[in-house]
């Protein structure tokens, strides 16, 4: 069983997980191994990749609906005006003894700060765009994003 991460933990994960440089190559093959996880853990879920305004990548894994996609465009607009991850950002929130919901006065329909989606932060750049997984519970959204994460940017 996993532990709920704190506001620490998830604010380092962010620390370490930047990318010296973000291709439409790197798009496709991040996705990609996303969807091989996903796959792995047979997770009915809805992938989205964008940078800058642009999607890049997006796949959708059996059992996952259209309704995954309007939680990836939700969660995705939290990460572009925070700069942060969309758990993270609920975290803080609940950290404060209050919801996103009840305090950021944004659009319940339009921002959702529930975990899946993570900024891509390019060294010296900063965040350039968001990697988003809807269809789990929203822990277990924003590990399997970290987790391909990981695994990206330990490659050689």
């Amino acid at each position: 069983m996993t532990t709920t991460p704190t506001v620490e933990e998830l604010e380092a994960q962010e620390r370490r997980l930047v990318f010296s440089q973000f291709t439409y190559d790197d798009a496709w093959a991040l996705g990609s191994l996303l969807v091989e996880l996903a796959r792995e853990r047979r997770a009915p879920v809805a992938i989205d990749i964008h940078r800058a305004g642009q999607q890049l990548f997006h796949a959708a894994l059996p059992g996952s609906t259209p309704d995954n996609d309007a939680w990836i465009a939700r969660k995705r607009r939290v990460v572009e005006r925070y700069g942060s991850a969309s758990y993270l950002v609920g975290a803080r929130h609940r950290a404060k003894g209050t919801t996103f919901e009840a305090s950021s006065r944004l659009d319940p329909d339009t921002y959702a700060a529930h975990g899946g989606s993570f900024p891509l932060t390019v060294k010296g750049a900063g965040v350039i765009g968001a990697i988003t997984v809807s269809g789990l519970p929203q822990l277990e959204d924003h590990e399997l994003v970290v987790a391909a994460l990981e695994r990206f940017l330990a490659r050689p």
